[in-house]
């Protein structure tokens, strides 16, 4: 018996052991320790998981690839895939097989990326003389019994990503989303644990699949029967509508790369897996993040000039770096009914062009920033009216509207080259730094305008990334920023090509404390758009205070959305000290390991962000809303136990007043033992800075 062992020491890894007439089966998955070797694994676990679970060997669960051909093709339904080559490294192996009988092909590619994390996908080529129609493939691998529960999350437009718990039972835990984009109730990271697993502690096993069109997440128990074990599989893939990959003979079909993580130190071991592998891939912005003004809810769509370099000229005297201008520049686009699709500057808005406030901005000494809304159309529309065609549509009928809006079809060549071309001649025209690239609806309803009769979903991702590609390559000074209505499209494979998300296009800080804490699972605070609001929040309606507001900001990629011409000098002055602060320590808040506590009390949450080497800290104590006792000591996690620290509170809110002791403490004691707790104030923050000392 052969068995590979995949993944560094300390990373995410798994043990393959090859079968003479199967597909390899997956012995194990989890943490690498150097003690145990993949025999170790293999003598325990001889038969695993099937690298891709077959029903020809005798697997009861929901197999990894469903698929047939037409009537009186043998087998093609229930393939017996058997290996032709196997090419292993200690960070790589191709598995390569075929079920000649079903005309068949599975390449399997697992590979470990920075950071620690697996990542795996197949590729399937149809070698038969007729169509083969692809209904799923999926990647799944094992997790111990001892895993006993799972969290995924859930949401809706402004409150994305809310975590959902339950015990892990007997059957199939199945996370669809056919939105057509990642989706604001996308179960985003799928993770099993140990009883009890929290941020700091518990096993944990997690995948996300990097996908920005339909998906799945999956987590199986299945009892095998007598002599058997109860195997776990953790997996997805792509969610194929019907009929909407059928190969041809030759034709191959390529699974989007479902991500793997193990860690044994709980929930912010496992970010930080995903957090470092987003650190290493090229896109990532490895320049400061700029503080940014997006005008939205400042002016909406009323582009007055006088008043966009007002804003302008306010922000530059805080310390903003980076302005913004939102919907309304182009076409007919006075409202959100009528102009998506004319990518052409209104002259009855700009008689002048962009120029003017754009050399204002530049003036001013701030980067300028461009909203588009590329892959929709209004029916009040110049491309709509000449190209009604163009759209997402079944069987002739117009799809029901959504934010008065259609998607464009961007595989038809027509309208993926319209879209090209005038975003690109908008780009050349004006020196843009950055483009806030918006989503503003699922995809309902959503056929083919190349294949008659067929889904549209999986080719209009594959153009979407195909356009951005393009965008990028003829622009590469442009940094894009993944918007869909908030945070509707964050995944691994999007963040191949944004240098920042949309958080949510809810800017209550309140409900934001919820929202950037859970979507840090899967992103670095780098990556997070986190605005502060005006002080009543447009969607709640709630009042805050601008303390906390920009307290809440400090934690992701600071910026505002908020009339500055309508703030007093104080509230200014005020915002001017939040912004210094995030631009002193922005390389500690955008290169540490996220850490969080465990909540003692509800509603009082202590989170921040640790140097790699533990050096220093920025941790906060933000208390939601009242609490039924006396604050909870405010515990510093995520320090080295035996070095000892200074602790210095750095946020400028006067209120409330809190001073933490002007002595030396250890690591250890500001872990279990912590600081005093801050005084009861409702919707506050208190942020310290720790610094270890000689």
């Amino acid at each position: 018996m052969t068995a590979h062992l995949i993944g560094a020491p300390g990373g995410t890894g798994l043990v393959l052991v090859e079968h003479a007439d199967r597909l390899p089966t997956v012995a194990w998955c989890g943490v690498v320790d150097p003690a145990t070797t993949a025999a170790d694994h293999a003598a325990l676990t001889p038969d695993g998981l099937p690298l891709l679970p077959e029903g020809s060997h005798t697997w009861y669960g929901r197999p990894g690839l469903s698929g047939h051909r037409g009537a009186g093709e043998p087998g093609a339904w229930s393939p017996w895939f058997v290996p032709t080559s196997i090419a292993v490294t200690p960070h790589h192996a191709t598995i390569a097989a075929a079920d000649k009988q079903a005309g068949l092909t599975l390449r399997t590619d697992v590979e470990t990326v920075p950071g620690g994390l697996l990542r795996l996908r197949h590729a399937l080529t149809n070698d038969g003389p007729t169509e083969y129609q692809l209904e799923a493939l999926d990647v799944v691998v094992p997790v111990p019994d001892r895993a006993v529960e799972s969290l995924d999350f859930t949401g809706r437009w402004a409150r994305e990503r809310t975590p959902q718990r339950r015990p892990i039972t007997d059957g199939l835990w199945l996370r669809e989303n056919r939105r057509g984009k990642t989706g604001f109730d996308a179960a985003t990271v799928l993770t099993a644990g140990t009883p009890g697993f929290g941020f700091a502690g518990g096993e944990v096993w997690g995948v996300h699949v990097g996908w920005s069109g339909n998906h799945r997440h999956r987590l199986e128990r299945i009892p095998l029967g007598k002599n058997n074990p109860t195997v776990t599989a953790l997996g997805g893939g792509e969610l194929l509508l019907p009929g909407e990959v059928t190969l041809a003979p030759g034709a191959t079909y390529e699974t989007p790369w479902a991500y793997v993580g193990a860690a044994g130190d709980g929930l912010d071991g496992l970010a930080a897996r995903f957090h470092d592998y987003l650190r290493s891939v090229p896109a990532h912005p490895g320049s400061e993040r700029p503080v940014t003004l997006n005008v939205w809810e400042a002016v909406y769509f009323d582009h007055d000039l006088t008043v966009l370099r007002d804003l302008a000229d306010r922000a530059a005297r805080i310390g903003v770096e980076r302005f913004v201008l939102d919907d309304g520049w182009f076409g007919g686009r006075r409202h959100d009914r009528a102009g998506l699709g004319d990518w052409t500057v209104a002259p009855a808005v700009w008689p002048d062009g962009l120029r003017p406030i754009i050399d204002h901005v530049r003036e001013a000494g701030l980067q300028f920033g461009l909203w588009f809304e590329p892959e929709m159309v209004n029916a009040d529309s110049d491309l709509f009216r000449n190209h009604p065609e163009w759209i997402l549509a079944t069987a002739g009928r117009t799809p029901p509207e959504e934010r008065h809006q259609q998607i464009l079809d961007l595989a038809q060549p027509g309208a993926y080259r319209h879209i090209l071309d005038r975003m690109s001649a908008v780009l050349s025209e004006y020196p843009v730094d950055y483009v806030k690239w918006d989503h503003n609806r699922d995809a309902v309803d959503g056929g083919s305008g190349v294949v008659a009769g067929r889904p549209g979903i999986h080719a209009q991702t594959v153009a979407f990334y195909r356009l951005l590609d393009e965008l990028r390559s003829r622009f590469p000074h442009v940094e894009w920023e993944s918007c869909a209505s908030g945070g509707g499209r964050i995944d691994l494979e999007v963040l191949q090509r944004a240098q920042r998300v949309w958080t949510s296009d809810q800017n209550d800080a309140l409900a934001r404390q919820a929202i950037q804490r859970w979507t840090g699972q899967l992103v670095p605070p780098e990556y997070l758009g986190a605005h502060v609001s005006s002080p009543r929040s447009h969607q709640t309606h709630r009042a805050l205070p601008l303390d906390f507001r920009a307290g809440t900001a400090l934690f992701g990629h600071f910026g505002i959305e908020w009339d500055l011409t309508s703030a007093t000098d104080d509230e200014l002055d005020a915002l001017a000290r939040w912004i210094e602060l995030y631009r002193t320590h922005r390389a500690l808040l955008h290169g540490g390991r996220t850490v969080r506590l465990d909540s003692a009390v509800e509603n009082a949450w202590v989170y921040g962000v640790v140097a790699p080497d533990r050096s220093a800290a920025i941790v906060a104590y933000a208390q939601l809303d009242e609490l039924p006792h006396e604050p909870p000591r405010f515990r510093l996690p995520g320090l080295s136990r035996a070095a000892r620290y200074s602790v210095r509170r750095i946020d400028p809110a006067p209120w409330p007043e809190y001073d933490v002791p002007a002595v030396l403490l250890s690591g250890a004691a500001l872990a279990d033992t912590g600081l005093p707790g801050p005084p009861p104030a409702p919707q506050s923050i208190v942020v310290v800075l720790v610094t270890a000392e000689p």
